[in-house]
């Protein structure tokens, strides 16, 4: 009976998180087509209006970086969405010295956690294998 519980409970969680991921992509559909017409009227002389072109096109990829961990559950889907989540953080044009330093430090963090925490294979291609002792 519990097992069965807990069985319900994981199925249910997973299309709850298919049904988020499903309205977020739409939703990054629709702010993708406001953004056109949006930046499409904009002044293109001006330096504001490539920040703006930049940083709706990074909160486009964090959309999707968000929907991939929501159906992957994969950890690097995971640091990739922090990764440009931190990018478009530091590239806000008034940024303090403290600001860039603690962004740096984050993606220092951040390529720390994936050497560390997602390790390829010993049978991968370019990997040698434990016991064949090449390289």
């Amino acid at each position: 009976m519990n097992e069965q519980v807990i069985r319900w409970a994981k199925v249910t969680a997973t299309w709850v998180e298919r049904v988020l991921a499903l309205a977020l992509l739409l939703g990054i559909a629709v702010f993708a087509l406001k953004s056109t017409t949006t930046l499409a009227g904009m002044d293109w002389h001006a330096t504001d209006t490539f920040y703006q072109l930049v940083y709706r096109i990074l909160v486009l990829v964090i959309g999707v970086e968000l929907v991939r961990t929501l159906v992957t559950h994969d950890l690097g889907a995971v640091l990739e969405l922090l990764a440009f989540v931190i990018a478009r953080k530091l590239l806000k044009p008034e940024l303090s010295t403290l600001d860039i330093l603690l962004g740096v430090g984050a993606f220092v963090g951040l390529l720390a956690a994936r050497r560390f925490l997602l390790r390829a294979p010993a049978d991968a291609p370019g990997f040698a294998s434990a016991g064949t002792g090449t390289r």
